[in-house]
């Protein structure tokens, strides 16, 4: 008796085994037909048909670039390849909203920018990269391939103005990252998302009492990227009618900012946060050990753009924009003439 159960056991324990590996060998074949569809949605977009680009305007490139702290030119720059070769002959802009305004404003102008601007209403064309538009599903399912991350990072605990503007700051973060609300918030002001992730607000809340009072004396400051700043006012705009009807103070201005204010050598001063954005990751000597949290509350595309009056260009390559922002390609002409 003892011996068919030993042997019972013994079966037993093989079949678990072999179930075990045969479930692993299916979890590695299907992240490899996962990936492999990727790749195949992505060839698909990019080998679609568009019309040669064909310049509607005559004359020099007139180039537009990010000041130096951007995490937006970081971004850029890197996915076209361009090291310390940037062109003397480009113009630096301030910020995100700059950078539409100038482009919209002048025919010849190229620069880039954030998926979440509005193009329309500064008068510029989003154009495709490598054959592919860029949009938000083109970012989720990776085949566009200009795309950053947006982070976030709070102060060191217990440097807050008061302990309420702690709570009340770590309700938000909660609100932007976890619930099904805020994602949908950020996403309708064109940060990329998966919304299907997020909890109802009510559940997640529920670690949160702060957002149950009245928070009409408080101020939540935030500083760092401008590409953020759409989707962060939108969002704080939403919360504020969730959270005792605080208030907010926006200082954006560089993705540099981001930390030095909130954790960095400003984090004292004059225009110290309370909470710090930047559209890249944080880097190495932007130590965040010391935060409440940080890290990417949504993604974001960097988009290429020409002012409406220039409508016949449609798509560039990666060597298209590496020569026109390097100032190896000048004229209009040139580039349209350039095989994509």
């Amino acid at each position: 008796m003892k011996n068919n159960r030993a042997k019972f056991l013994a079966l037993l324990a093989l079949l678990l085994v072999g179930l075990f590996v045969l479930t692993s060998v299916s979890s590695v074949v299907l992240a490899k037909d996962d990936k492999k569809a990727k790749e195949t949605k992505a060839e698909a977009k990019v080998t679609e048909k568009l019309p040669d680009n064909e310049a509607k305007v005559e004359g020099k490139i007139n180039i537009y670039t990010r000041d130096s702290a951007s995490g937006t030119r970081e971004g850029f720059e890197k996915v076209v390849g361009i090291k310390k070769n940037l062109t003397d002959e480009a113009n630096e802009v301030s910020s995100n909203g700059d950078m539409a305004t100038k482009v919209g404003n002048d025919p010849n102008g190229i620069g880039y920018c954030s998926l979440s601007t509005d193009f329309k209403a500064n008068k510029v064309l989003p154009v495709y990269f490598e054959g592919v538009e860029p949009t938000v599903e083109n970012v989720i399912d990776e085949s566009y391939k200009m795309a950053r991350p947006f982070c976030y990072v709070l102060r060191k605990s217990g440097t807050y103005d008061s302990k309420e503007k702690e709570e009340l700051v770590k309700a938000f973060i909660a609100y932007i990252t976890e619930s099904k609300e805020g994602m949908e918030t950020i996403a309708s002001a064109g940060g990329v998302v998966d919304v299907e992730k997020g909890k109802d607000w009510e559940e997640v809340k529920k670690d949160y009492p702060i957002v149950d009072k009245d928070n009409s004396d408080i101020e939540i400051k935030t500083v760092g990227s401008t590409s953020v700043e759409k989707v962060i006012n939108t969002a704080l705009e939403e919360f504020q009618s969730l959270a005792g009807g605080f208030t907010f103070k926006m200082n954006q201005t560089g993705s540099g900012d981001g930390w030095k204010r909130v954790l960095g050598d400003e984090k004292d001063g004059p225009n110290k946060g309370d909470i710090g954005f930047a559209s890249r990751d944080f880097k190495d000597e932007e130590d965040t050990k010391d935060s409440i949290s940080s890290g990417m509350f949504c993604q974001d595309a960097i988009v290429v753009i020409v002012s409406e009056k220039n409508s016949g260009m449609h798509n560039f390559s990666k060597d298209q924009l590496l020569s026109v922002f390097t100032g190896e390609t000048t004229e209009w002409k040139d580039l349209a003439a350039k095989k994509k």
